[in-house]
């Protein structure tokens, strides 16, 4: 079965993320948008007792997650009980599996925190995840926490989803504890899109390979990356064209190539043009994120930008001296007006 979350046409949406939340700092704070993020299990306000959650991940908060989310939201509300997100920090595989390096996530926990919000969540239950809790037995969580800490009245999973010690909570597992205890399930069926299921999995792949306007539709947004200015070789001015070298605060960034991007800068929005690579027309060994603004002049240094991946517009290529590489770069600034216009 296919569960499609819009009825309309899934297009390119610019949806991009105007400010990060601070740091969680304590045990409960409140965002701008009214959602209560709660780090830990001492200190569960009343007001989440009986609520309807769902428990899971959620990197990327994507099209993937929206049926889950979306009916949390509208049966909780319509019954007047919270709707109540729990998820782990830092996130499960990266606990388990130190050895992953790089580690990729589509998003921060701010970011997620962000998303969230936005879309109407009451709270977020943030468990600090290690070693010790990775031995939790299925049992446990749902008695231990679920039932004795939030006497949860119905809970939405995805149907694949599994928990606990050996992963052998799953959606029968929740169904059996249900009954036993007094709550309600509801298993929430894969979504798909081009005859694709949306997966953060996949996602990950897609910005890998640099398909990012793919990603973009998964995603509902444009794939974003942040990071603060800092200073580089200063080629880009020396030829007329100068870039913002970004240090990415995440790990995850899309093949080398040159991209049309949207670029959030303190209070505005620019167009832009990033190259990701090792610049081989100069030999460098080192991977650099550089971007140039269009119609655009400041000093940008020490300063944080946002980055949305709209559509890629070439491979990195090794030019025969710099000439080359300028009237390139113009014809790349010239297609990045074109992609970019109908979102200005």
């Amino acid at each position: 079965m296919r569960v499609r979350p819009l009825s309309r046409k899934i297009g390119l949406e610019i949806n991009y993320i105007n400010a990060m939340l601070a740091p969680i700092r304590g045990q409960v704070e409140k965002g701008d948008c009214g959602m209560k993020v709660i780090k830990g299990l001492q200190q569960i306000p009343g007001e989440f007792q009986d609520a309807f959650v769902t428990i899971g991940n959620f990197d990327g908060v994507h099209l993937g997650h929206m049926p889950i989310l979306r009916r949390l939201i509208d049966e909780g509300h319509r019954e007047n009980r919270k709707a109540v997100v729990i998820t782990f920090e830092p996130h499960p595989k990266k606990v388990l599996h130190p050895d992953i390096k790089p580690f990729y996530l589509l998003t921060s926990i701010e970011e997620k925190i962000k998303l969230l919000e936005e879309i109407g969540i009451d709270g977020l239950i943030l468990i600090p995840f290690d070693l010790y809790f990775s031995r939790m037995t299925a049992e446990s969580f749902v008695s231990e926490i679920l039932w004795d800490k939030l006497h949860i009245r119905k809970i939405y999973v995805g149907h694949d989803y599994s928990f606990g010690k050996s992963k052998t909570g799953n959606k029968i597992f929740l169904m059996e504890f249900g009954k036993k205890l007094g709550f309600e399930v509801d298993i929430i069926n894969a979504v798909e899109l081009d005859d694709e299921t949306i997966s953060s999995t996949r996602l990950r792949h897609l910005i890998l390979a640099g398909d990012v306007r793919k990603a973009a539709r998964l995603l509902g947004r444009p794939y974003n990356v942040s990071g603060i200015v800092i200073p580089g070789k200063r080629r880009g001015s020396i030829l007329g064209i100068p870039t913002a070298n970004i240090r990415p605060e995440k790990e995850l960034i899309p093949a080398d190539g040159v991209y049309a991007v949207i670029v959030h800068l303190e209070e505005e929005r620019h167009k832009g043009v990033l190259n990701i690579g090792f610049n081989p027309t100069f030999s460098d060994t080192d991977l650099s994120v550089e971007v140039y603004l269009l119609d655009f002049s400041g000093d940008v240094y020490g300063k944080k930008v946002d980055v949305l991946f709209v559509e890629r517009i070439r491979d990195e290529i090794k030019f025969d001296n710099a000439e080359m590489l300028v009237k390139q770069i113009r014809k790349d600034i010239d297609e990045a007006r074109v992609i970019l216009k109908p979102y200005f």
